[in-house]
């Protein structure tokens, strides 16, 4: 019984502890330093540039960028491939210190997507987030395996472990359209020879 006795009077005091704390909180006037700097902090319309190159950018400026700076690992030409459909190059390079590989895609000589593979080692998906967040705002989509910035222009991807994605989504969308045009042409030629028999 005393047991009991003595729970309640601490859970009791504990209680009006924290409603006193409470009322204390909010009764307090905000700094008003503290409400210009979170005013003040402007958020950053979005990128679509790494480094200096830029989504929009043709093959050999971005060529030249990339010899320029050592981060990419750039050798020349053969890290550039032709990719099976028409108009279509990537140039693939392995990175130095902080970025562990780079793909650079291009749709009739315009890039329309960089992708960055980090190095896990070096940094951390939360401190790119939290990087990303501060500067661009909160994502436009967020989930355990990514989080997406986008306008009307570019998406920009965060993906787990750690890959960072810009797009060009005029582009992307584009060549979406046009895969699946092709892919339904696909499936008209096949349901014809299969109804051939």
């Amino acid at each position: 019984m005393k047991k009991c006795f003595l729970y309640t009077v601490i859970f009791l005091f504990f209680t009006v502890f924290l409603i006193a704390d409470s009322e204390a909180l909010i009764t307090e006037p905000v700094d008003s330093e503290e409400t210009e700097s979170t005013e003040n902090t402007t958020i950053e319309e979005l990128s679509a540039e790494y480094r200096g190159i830029s989504l929009g950018m043709n093959v050999s400026a971005v060529k030249e960028l990339l010899k320029k700076d050592p981060i990419f690992g750039y050798k020349g030409d053969r890290d550039i491939s032709l990719l099976p459909s028409e108009n279509r190059t990537l140039i693939e390079t392995s990175g130095s210190f902080f970025i562990s590989r780079s793909w650079l895609q291009f749709y009739q000589d315009s890039l329309y997507a960089m992708s960055f593979k980090l190095n896990t080692d070096k940094l951390d998906y939360y401190s790119i987030y939290t990087n990303l967040v501060k500067k661009y705002g909160e994502p436009h989509s967020l989930n355990p395996q990514r989080a997406i910035w986008e306008n009307d222009s570019v998406r920009l991807i965060l993906e787990r472990p750690l890959l960072i994605k810009y797009i060009d989504v005029k582009v992307f969308n584009d060549l979406i359209q046009q895969n699946t045009v092709e892919k339904a042409k696909t499936e008209i030629n096949r349901e014809n020879f299969i109804n051939s028999f």
